[in-house]
């Protein structure tokens, strides 16, 4: 069996992500859930009967836990996610919100969080009905969980906030939480001190940008490759570089898997054109190396992200009996994750960027005109788009700068030890949406090659043909950004149908 089937067999982030959309829905506990979620309501009920002592609710919050709690639950509650509600900016994407919010029930289902399965089934049947919280971007440090936005998760429930609103055109708008629930007839969650601990509590904010931004970059990674095939065949490179042998003497899997994909679009019997060096810069030559780290380093942070979304992330905990108090909520997983992929993206974006150098330089694209222009002089060809894609790229390096480099202690001495797992993941889909603008520049380099070159092919149909028909040759000097985009979001749609058939690919091999 591979690595990919194993992982499939075992839910990866592409199941997440099917079981959270719009389309999915969420069952009702069974008997085990409610077996497990009623034993860890009692654990809690028996410690508080015996006067223990338990965080959030016999006791006070953060730096306040040596003082009492309220002795009312709703007030604790209630009271726990209005300070909390701090949270800033504009509101994550629908998707995104209505994953932060499967992740949480998924959490609390597993019956360590001593949450009734009356009480989730509440969340969850507004869930199945499509109430989605609007929740702020910015705000949390992500250490004792990601408090800040999941507390605006929270008072959308209460219906204070906001949600997200669909009409009937599919336009998505963030509407009053009260005037959302309305609209379902369901009234305000009155959130109990544990319930609302629990949902507070967790890593789920930034997981879900991170699980978003993961399957983005892999998209990316994937387009990359693909790109650099065409290039290759357009140049009449050596394609020795992506020799299956190559990356079998040196035994490195995503190495492998990217040759095969930049094999997949050349020719049968394609060899070099003799005018073309041994050794192409390494932009080319090296891509394997290069995307097929970044592929390696997706597929790990893939586990680590599929553990943290199937695990139980609160504090305090119910196991085999006790209530444990810890530090579970702590995004650093996450947020070491997530800085990891925005490394890999920077690097994506780079080699790209790259590409599109090689394609416009005459020392390097074959003797073309620079800038791929028919018109020297008159004309500047793809200047202003190289331009841009170097500054993508600059950005893109600011905005993957590792958050978890810029911890700062906060809330007395307790909170003395940060990941910023969510800073981190908004920083990195930031830098998503500009690297797809570096791949859909590459796109139209490519485009403009084949034309100034007289490459016909005889393609017809998806991306290739369509690429040339959406970036018709330069006669003359025209504004390119709407034909960047246009290539973008072919390249996005021709990376997800690859993706998807790569997968089948795999999962046949494997007998799944």
């Amino acid at each position: 069996m591979t690595v990919f089937a194993e992982r499939r067999r075992n839910s990866g982030l592409a199941d997440i992500l099917r079981s959270a959309g719009w389309e999915a829905v969420l069952d009702k506990c069974d008997a085990d859930d409610v077996d497990r979620m009623r034993a860890s309501v009692e654990v809690l009920s028996t410690a508080i009967a015996a006067k223990e002592k338990v965080y959030g609710i016999t006791q006070g919050f953060g730096a306040l836990v040596d003082f009492a709690a309220s002795e009312s639950s709703v007030e604790q509650g209630g009271g726990l996610i209005a300070h909390l509600g701090t949270a800033q900016g504009e509101p994550l994407s629908p998707e995104v919100c209505r994953l932060v919010v499967w992740l949480r029930l998924r959490s609390m289902r597993r019956g360590h969080s001593a949450v009734s399965p009356e009480f989730w089934q509440v969340l969850a049947d507004l869930w199945n009905r499509g109430f989605t919280p609007a929740i702020p971007r910015n705000g949390t440090v992500s250490a004792s969980g990601d408090l800040q936005t999941l507390a605006q998760a929270a008072l959308a429930y209460a219906g204070q906030g906001e949600a997200w609103v669909r009409d009937v055109g599919g336009r998505w708008s963030a509407r009053p939480a009260a005037e959302a629930l309305a609209g379902l007839g369901a009234p305000p969650v009155e959130w109990p001190a544990r319930e609302a601990l629990a949902f507070v509590n967790g890593t789920s904010v930034g997981l879900a940008v991170s699980i978003v931004n993961h399957h983005a970059i892999t998209l990316l990674t994937r387009a990359v490759a693909a790109l650099t095939g065409r290039i290759v065949r357009l140049l009449g490179a050596n394609a020795e570089a992506y020799h299956a042998g190559l990356g079998h003497v040196r035994g490195q899997p995503g190495q492998l898997t990217v040759a095969r994909w930049v094999r997949a679009e050349l020719p049968a019997g394609f060899t070099r054109d003799t005018s073309r060096p041994l050794q192409e810069p390494y932009s080319l030559r090296c891509a394997p190396q290069v995307l097929g780290a970044v592929l390696d380093q997706l597929r790990s942070a893939e586990d680590v992200l599929v553990r943290e979304a199937m695990g139980c992330t609160d504090n305090p905990i119910c196991y085999e009996g006790e209530i444990l108090h810890g530090g579970n909520f702590h995004a650093m997983p996450v947020g070491l994750c997530s800085d990891q992929l925005g490394l890999c993206l920077q690097q994506v974006a780079f080699l790209a960027e790259r590409q599109l150098a090689l394609l416009c330089a005459p020392t390097t694209n074959g003797g073309l005109p620079p800038m791929l222009t028919p018109r020297p002089g008159s004309g500047s060809g793809l200047a202003g788009v190289q331009i841009s894609a170097t500054s993508f790229v600059s950005r893109i390096r600011q905005l993957v700068y590792p958050a978890s480099l810029t911890a700062l202690p906060t809330n007395g001495t307790n909170q003395d030890h940060v990941p910023m797992a969510l800073n981190g993941a908004n920083g990195v889909a930031e830098a998503v949406e500009l690297a797809w603008l570096v791949c859909g520049s590459l796109a139209v380099g490519a485009a403009q090659y084949a034309a100034l070159a007289g490459r016909d092919l005889g393609e017809t149909g998806a991306p290739w043909a369509e690429l040339g028909e959406l970036s018709p040759p330069l006669d003359h000097d025209r504004p390119l950004a709407a034909e960047v985009r246009a290539a973008r979001d072919l390249m996005t749609r021709a990376a997800g149908q690859w993706v998807l058939e790569d997968d089948l690919g795999e999962a046949g091999e494997a007998g799944l």
